[in-house]
Parts: structure tokens; sequence; C-alpha cells
């Protein structure tokens, strides 16, 4: 990474010219800085020992793999490999890597390291550099960044490239099933992962698997029996399909592999179904990446940047992570040390040692209560809405209840008391859902303040004594008006948690809203096939509208995501001269090789500045450089569920259980249960009140403001970023098993 191409040294050490002149130090205690435009990325060991390289730009954000290519290169194995590579990054002045990959390639940037200062001096003896040289480039800083579809690296929640290897399962899957329903087969999908399961158990998760094999978890012994059990009761409860996901390393208590040939011919032998096997292979690997995939490397990208930065001789190599919602640095050889043990209690049969996932209690385990529970959404439906709430609650309350109610139409139900529209559902009702975005249950608008005696008289008619509601805005004001009439009727005073649900991402208290994401994947995919449109073309740009109302997330966002140019949005006002610095912006773009342009507007931003509006002005300014073409992404963006949307559906499940049988009165029993940075919490909605901007409906701050600087730097725009929060090294922190 080449800082002093933006801020030479001003000849003091450690200290680097600011955009104005300014002289800053390398220092946490500083609020922000100007980041390039650019940067050299280099791909270690191959790339540094041949000495191959390439300047990177916000033009290849939409491209999927490893663009900058990638291999196991034998030669960085020798000091002789490693020599040369430190004489080809010495002729470019470089001395901060940021080294992208897994265990190995950071192992091998660490030893690179250790090696720095003696592989200068045996440079110098060969007369290869000057003893200057030597002073000059006395130390090297290295970042790691973790990029694996396995999502196998110890001290990251998630891996770059994880997600997008996820979506390419999902869409299979879900081609599957249909023929799978239609001839009522069974299929057996191999995923990839020979030492993790992570890929395996998520996509069965979202799915809603019958059966899931993972490496970290052998079945017990008598596996056969049990599975093929289980397959002929969910056949007995009239579903038409099976589907088994099995790792590509799975194995026995005797690590012995479980293939998915084995599994196929124990099931046509033992149950005589119909079975096919389908093995997805390095199909996971291709196509372009997810939204969430770019955006994490983006901001994994600036982390790294801001850490070579503020290296030291004597800061240790770091690996930037992601714990919750947080990036986090680490030190990269206790990361890599603690994946080998991993590896190595595995090898073993320490199964229970190598777990890295919290593990559900089996059914007999979970204790049994006469608890009725209620489900019902609220507001406008946001996409994957259903496969959420339905497979979210269902493994949990209905072995552990005498039922779950879900209520049809939400409050327009309740409201006219319509009891065919509140009906009791289990595994043979949901099934299917995972793969249906919008809203099955069907929703309303329609708040509960002038309803509350109904509402009352319902919840006394059928028992409830538990409510979970999961939606957008409307849901978080109904809950604020279902908890201010508790004094008033009885029947309220139960515990009641909102699990936020709106592509919006609107509702104070999360970080995340079931559904945003989806809604995002939409919007990059849509500004990839318009960029693509325009590749011929040339000198166009794309104005786009999306959704969001007053909160610009997927304005912001997806702009991100898709390299776009500008991006409108109601949390930062702009005026006139904005508009036309954008435009003499992309006028000069179009004297590049990157002649389009993409510019997106949050539907919601400006009262006066139109989607229409912005569009003319660009039409009339751009006359003779460039045109224009606009495109309202509209209701698109509330369908189709995505695989991230479920990682997010295990939150809802442990909210009801201490509160079995009693009477709630207190704010603390009124929830909203989402993300904030590193943790999943409850939040009463009480507290959230103060945090909120109800007039426009959205919470009053905003964590992903804060990268709307990235999108403006990765467009070429002078631009700071804020690093006043920017991590500290911290130690890793293993697994709960």
């Amino acid at each position: 990474c080449r800082y002093e191409r933006c801020r030479p040294c001003c000849g003091t050490h450690g200290h680097l010219r600011g955009g104005q002149g300014q002289c800053l130090p390398h220092a946490p205690c500083h609020s922000s800085f100007h980041l390039p435009g650019a940067l050299f990325l280099l791909v270690l060991p191959v790339g540094a020992v041949r000495g191959d390289w390439r300047e990177m730009g916000s033009s290849l954000v939409p491209h999927g793999g490893t663009i900058i290519g990638s291999a196991r290169c034998q030669a960085f194995r020798t000091r002789e490999g490693r020599l040369k590579a430190a004489c080809n990054l010495l002729q470019r002045g470089i001395t901060n890597l940021c080294v992208i990959g897994g265990d190995g390639s950071l192992t091998g940037a660490n030893l690179f390291r250790k090696e720095w200062s003696g592989l200068l001096e045996e440079l110098a003896r060969n007369g290869q550099i000057d003893k200057e040289a030597v002073q000059k480039y006395a130390y090297l800083n290295v970042v790691g960044m973790v990029g694996s579809i396995d999502n196998d690296f110890c001290g990251t929640d998630m891996t770059i490239g994880t997600d997008s290897a996820l979506h390419r399962i999902i869409e299979v899957i879900d081609a599957i099933m249909t023929t799978a329903q239609s001839h009522q087969r069974t299929f057996v999908l191999e995923v990839m992962g020979r030492h993790c399961g992570y890929l395996a158990l998520v996509s069965a998760l979202a799915c809603g698997a019958d059966w899931v094999f993972l490496p970290e978890s052998p079945p017990e012994q008598g596996w056969e029996e049990q599975m093929c059990v289980k397959l002929s009761e969910n056949r007995a409860r009239k579903k038409r399909l099976n589907i088994i996901i099995v790792a590509e390393g799975a194995i026995d208590t005797q690590n012995k592999p479980i293939t998915s040939e084995k599994i196929k011919e124990l099931v046509v032998t033992q149950l005589g179904y119909d079975t096919r096997v389908t093995i997805l292979g390095h199909v996971q690997r291709g196509g372009t990446p997810s939204a969430f995939d770019r955006i994490l490397a983006s901001r994994m990208g600036v982390e790294a940047v801001i850490a070579l930065l503020e290296a030291t001789p004597d800061t240790p190599a770091c690996v930037v992570s992601l714990n919750g919602n947080h990036a986090v640095r680490l030190p990269l050889m206790e990361c890599v040390q603690m994946t080998q043990d991993v590896q190595k209690a595995m090898d073993e049969r320490r199964f229970q040692d190598a777990a890295t996932r919290h593990q559900a209690l089996p059914d007999d385990q979970i204790p049994k209560t006469n608890c009725t529970r209620s489900l019902a959404q609220r507001g406008a439906p946001a996409a994957g809405d259903d496969a959420g709430r339905a497979l979210s609650c269902a493994p949990w309350a209905l072995p552990a209840a005498t039922g779950l109610l879900a209520i049809y139409d939400a409050i327009d139900s309740f409201s006219k008391g319509d009891s065919l529209r509140i009906k009791e559902i289990g595994w043979t009702d949901v099934g299917g859902w995972t793969g249906q975005g919008g809203s099955i249950l069907g929703t309303k608008r329609i708040l509960p303040g002038k309803y509350l005696e109904e509402i009352a008289t319902q919840m006394r008619a059928h028992s409830i004594n538990a409510l979970l509601i999961i939606g957008g805005f409307e849901a978080y004001l109904g809950l604020l008006e279902l908890s201010a009439a508790r004094e008033k009727h009885e029947e309220f005073c139960v515990p009641m948690v909102m699990v936020p649900a709106t592509v919006s991402n609107n509702v104070p208290g999360s970080d995340f809203s079931i559904g945003a994401d989806t809604a995002l994947n939409t919007i990059t995919d849509t500004c990839d096939r318009i960029k693509q449109s325009a590749s011929g073309t040339k000198r166009r740009v794309f104005i786009i509208e999306t959704m969001g109302g007053y909160c610009g997330y997927l304005a912001n966002m997806g702009g991100l995501a898709a390299g776009a140019d500008a991006a409108y949005i109601f949390e930062e006002p702009f005026d006139i001269r904005d508009l036309q610095s954008n435009v003499e912006h992309l006028t000069e773009k179009m004297k590049t090789t990157i002649q389009r342009g993409l510019v997106l507007r949050n539907e919601s931003c400006s009262e006066n500045y139109t989607t229409d509006f912005i569009y003319q002005l660009y039409s009339e300014e751009g006359k003779g450089v460039f045109d224009c073409r606009k495109n309202v992404l509209g209701h698109m963006q509330q369908v189709g569920p995505r695989p991230h949307e479920g990682p997010t559906r295990p939150l809802v499940l442990i909210f009801f259980k201490p509160f079995i049988g009693k009477k709630f009165t207190t704010d603390d029993s009124v929830c909203v249960l989402g993300i904030s940075k590193r943790n999943v919490i409850f939040q009463p909605v009480a507290e959230l009140k103060q945090q909120t901007d109800f007039e426009h409906r959205i919470p009053k701050e905003r964590w992903w403001l804060k990268l709307r600087p990235l999108m403006k730097i990765l467009a070429k725009y002078k631009a700071s970023y804020d690093v006043s929060d920017s991590g500290q090294l911290e130690h890793v922190q293993p697994w709960s098993v």
C-alpha cells in the first residue's frame, strides 16, 4: 500500500503530510485523514517473487474470484524466493503489505516480516541495494485479511467470500427443490468444506434441510437408522421431498469419510426413495460477489490501511476481522495458531474441542410448558420475512409449548375477531417457506391503538401469554402502543419482543433488519446489469431510485456495493452546488476508460430534488458529453429471500423461556431484539424512544453513515474518513462450545 502517493512524508519520522499540508503523526488520536484514491494491491507470494504489480481501483468492485490472481508459490517457501520478493518490493519502495488469503498465506507473510531485516542485509551484501536503503526501509508492516469461502479462520465471524458462496448454494437448492417436489425425490447435495462445515450448516438452516453432515460434528453411532427414521417421518407428514446437505469433508466418529454416494445408497436401500446426488463443486467459488461481501471487503480493506498507517516497528502483524458488525484487529499468529489447533483436535478425534458454533438443545431437554405464543407481522412486506419468521420460531416453540399461533393479516385479524385467521402452525405448515420471499402470513400497516379492546379480547380468548412481532417501523410503533396500554388491559402484561424486518433498515435498536440484505442484493444486481448495458453504449449515466423512506441505508450501501459515483440520501443534505459538482466529476470521468456513471437516489432524500429533476439536470448539463437514463426500482426490492438473512433467524428463539407463567409490567419485558456492533441484545422500547426520530421514522444514530466517505473515495472524490473509533490490537477470544 503506497500511502506516500497521496501524502508524502513531511520529513519527520513517523509523520505524513495531510490534505492541507499539515503534519499528522501515526497516532489513533486523530479523528480523520485522507485515504488515497488508488492503492497498490500485491498478490503474495507469486506477485512479489515475479515483481508483478497492478494498480487497483473501484471499477473492480463487481468482479468475483481473485481478480489479482492467486497461487501456491513454492519459491516463496525458500529463503531465496523471499529474498527475491524483498528486492522487488524495495524497487517499488513498498514496506506495507496487505495480505489477502488463508492461514498459509498469512503464516508466510508473518515469516517474511520476521526475516525482513536479515533479507535487507543480505541484499546489501550482494550489492543489490545500498546501505541507505537498508536504513530507509528498515521494517516491514503486515496486515492480513482473510479470504475464504469456507469461513474456517478463527478470530472472525465471516471471511470474505463466504456469503457469496452461500448465495450460489441457495440458488442451486431453490432450483433443485422444484424438481424434488414434483417427483417426490430425495436430494443429497455436497457442498465445499473439507475441514469446516459452515457452508453446509448455514445452507441447511436456510433451506430447511432434513439432515446435515459436518466435519466438526460427526454423527453418533447408529446415525444411519436415525436419519432414515427422520426422512420417513417427514414423508409421513405429507412432505414431498427430502434435502440432505453434506460437507465434502464430513466424517464419522472413526474419522471415516461420509460421502454423498454412501448416503444415497443408504436411502435407496433402506427406504426405496428416488434419490439423486448433486455435487456443487467449484460453482460455489464463481459468480459475482454478494453485496455483503463487497461491503465487508471494503470495510476490512479500509481498516487494514488504517492499521498500516498506525503501525510502528514494535507492532506485531495483525489480521483484520469481523466481530458481529464491528471491525477488529487481532494478532495474526494467534488466529493462525487457533485455526491450526482446531484441525489438530479434529485429527485426534477431539470433536467437542473442535466445535466452533453453538449447538441447540435436543427436543427432550427443552422444558415443556403450557405457554401459547403468538406470531404476528406488521407493516410492509420485507423480502425473506416469512422464512425467518416461521423457521425461527417453529424449532423451539413447537417442542416447548402447546402451540405457536400465527396471526394472518396481523392486527386486521385481531381487530375484527376473525378466528379463522388465527391458526396454530407446525413444521408441515411452514415447509417450503424458505425459498419464498414476501409475507406469506399477510401484513397490514394498521396500528393497534384504535383496537386495543378487541386485541385484548382475542389474546384472552386464545390464551396468548407471549407475543412475538416481526416487522418494520409500524411494528415498533405498535409495540410502543401495546406497552402503553398495559395499565388498562392486563392481557398485555406478557413478554413482547420485536424482531426488525424491513427493507428500509430503519428500526432503532438493531444495525440490521431481516429483508434489508435481500433488498440490497437486488439493488446491487440491478446496478450490475445496468452498468453492463452501458459497456457498449459508452458515455451514459444512470439515475436509480431506491426505496427506504427517509432512511438512506439502501441507497448508500447499494452505492458502495455497486461502485456508484454518487448517492443522494436524506441524512446528508445536498443542494444545487453538490449536484453541479457531481456533474463535473462525471464529465471528467468520461475522459477516462470507464465511460459510464451510476447515481443512486433515496426516494425521500429531498422534497424538491426529485428523481425526475436530477435526471433532467444531468441530461441538460451533460449534453455533448454523456446522456442519461433513469430507473425506479420500486417494489422489486421487496422480493426474494437471500441466505444472509439466514444467520439472523435464530435471534428470535431465546426470548420467552425465562418468562413463562408470569405477569410483566416492567419496561424490560417489551423489547427489540437486534444486532448492535458486537452483540445480539434486547433493548427495551422505552429506552429506544430517546434514540428515535419519529417524524422521519429513522434512528437518530446510524452506524452506516461512517461508511459514506468510503464510497466517495472509491469514486475518486476528495474525502476524509473518520478513524476516531479505529480498533486497537485485541486478543483472540475462543469460540463458545
